[in-house]
């Protein structure tokens, strides 16, 4: 396949759900570990409205993980210990994806990564990842009492990449936040598959990012 040149020569991306595995299916364990309902995380974390703001709050580290644990558990009525860690402790590198960003490395591309903290402590979701010695820069929202899909955020991103935001793609699995980036300048994608991602990304950025080497 031939890949045309383009101007694109930086690349924003999510971290959870883009760099590991998908979300919902860890979540969807969780549950059935915990003996809940399916869907009882999203219903009451992420679509109940006192769940949003404090999912929100941790995000933006106006609450503590321990906090968001222990306010999570009421509402589920599990236990709150380490419960962040229960509920994605089983996400895993997207070899995939994390290739491909190494692969942009190589071919002289900007990496970055954008995204919104779940929390540092007691789990670290970025634990293991290396993220300030393989990406060019790292920005976790809860640094910046901000989350996605602040503008703020995206262009402090920007400002850390020294890069224009019509240079620069964004991937996300959220695409509330994809659209965001786009309304920035941004060219956005959505990140359903992963293999289908690396491709769309291969043919913005003008390079193959499928190669292993």
């Amino acid at each position: 396949m031939e890949f045309r040149m383009s101007h694109r020569t930086g690349l924003l991306l999510d971290f959870g759900g883009v760099l590991t595995t998908a979300l919902l299916p860890v979540v969807l364990a969780f549950e059935q570990r915990e003996g809940l309902a399916r869907g009882a995380c999203i219903n009451a974390l992420y679509q109940d409205d006192e769940g949003v703001r404090m999912t929100s709050d941790l995000e933006r580290g106006a609450v503590s993980q321990t906090a968001w644990n222990e306010f999570a558990g009421r509402k589920l009525g599990v236990s709150p210990d380490n419960l962040m860690g229960r509920i994605f402790g089983g996400l895993r590198p997207e070899p995939l994806l994390i290739d491909a960003a190494a692969a942009a490395k190589r071919a002289g591309i900007k990496v970055g990564i954008l995204s919104n903290s779940v929390g540092l402590a007691p789990w670290d979701l970025y634990d293991g990842y290396e993220l300030d010695r393989l990406y060019d820069a790292v920005v976790i929202s809860e640094h910046y009492q901000m989350r996605k899909p602040d503008p703020a955020l995206f262009e402090i991103a920007l400002k850390l990449m020294n890069m224009p935001a019509d240079e620069v793609v964004f991937v996300d699995d959220t695409e509330a936040y994809v659209l965001a980036a786009q309304q920035l300048g941004f060219a956005g994608v959505h990140n359903k598959d992963p293999r289908q991602t690396v491709a769309d990304l291969s043919g913005l950025l003008g390079v193959d990012l499928t190669s292993a080497s």
